[in-house]
């Protein structure tokens, strides 16, 4: 949802997920079932809608895409991260994941009645961030970004504390999360209105049962934990290690806002 503008550094970072494409599907959240409720209702989606996917991970949100009958076309620029979507996929004749980066993709076809983002738009080169997608979709159909902050855990466990130390220690960037009524909705940037008008901005707070080790894994997923760099990101998994290891902790909660926001194509196209 953040832009990286940096274009050395987001090519960087948004390539670093396909490392470990497994851990990435067995750790990362799947967004409540309400969220793409939501997401169909608000932009008029029925079954058979076509649906373009920016940078689809390995499938968390195609799946349910997927589920609700809709003709899923997901782009992802990690090979191995797009060879296990099509796996979750195969039961889902109409969806199908191209292996591309959204930017050098050229789609096939009449236009899409849906572009959807879920974690990835800030991932884009800027330039193209919303002019592509809206010359993917006609005028009134939707461009549709969710994400998926981090939030700080009800009852101030003693390891949401203590844990602010090893990201200090290694300098990991970032504040700590904040509590989840203090995450507001996401609106679309100033650039995005020529393309956007936005007609709604929603927020799911949520949480996941972590085990010990899928916690470690899941941060170890993280780009903020790829850009530390090989020495420093493995001294910081260890050291959170240690600390879950000190407390006993086998399982832990994690706590997450997903927001939606979606906006309607404008019919006029600035650069026209």
């Amino acid at each position: 949802m953040f832009p990286v503008e940096d274009d050395e550094k987001r090519n960087e970072l948004r390539a670093g997920f396909d490392q470990a494409a497994e851990a990435y599907q067995r750790t990362r959240p799947v967004l409540p079932p309400g969220l793409f409720d939501d997401l169909t209702h608000v932009a008029g989606l029925g079954r058979g809608d076509r649906v373009a996917e920016i940078g689809c991970g390995t499938g968390q949100a195609t799946v349910p895409l997927a589920e609700r009958g809709l003709a899923v076309t997901a782009v992802e620029l990690g090979a191995s991260l797009a060879a296990v979507a099509r796996r979750r996929l195969a039961a889902f004749p109409s969806a199908r994941v191209i292996t591309s980066s959204f930017e050098d993709w050229e789609p096939e076809g009449a236009p899409f009645d849906a572009v959807t983002a879920f974690c990835s738009l800030h991932w884009i080169e800027p330039r193209l961030r919303y002019r592509k997608p809206a010359g993917l979709l006609r005028p009134g159909s939707a461009l549709c970004v969710a994400g998926c902050p981090w939030a700080r855990p009800a009852g101030g466990e003693r390891f949401w504390t203590g844990v602010q130390q090893d990201y200090r220690a290694v300098g990991y960037t970032g504040d700590p999360p904040p509590p989840p009524e203090q995450i507001g909705p996401w609106h679309f940037p100033a650039e995005a209105t020529a393309f956007f008008e936005e007609v709604a901005s929603l927020r799911y707070p949520f949480s996941v049962v972590y085990s010990a080790e899928d916690y470690l894994a899941i941060l170890a997923t993280q780009s903020g934990t790829h850009a530390l760099g090989e020495t420093l990101s493995a001294e910081f998994l260890s050291r959170v290690h240690d600390r879950l290891e000190s407390l006993k902790m086998s399982q832990l909660t994690v706590t997450f806002v997903a927001l939606l926001t979606i906006g309607r194509r404008r019919s006029t196209d600035p650069a026209s």
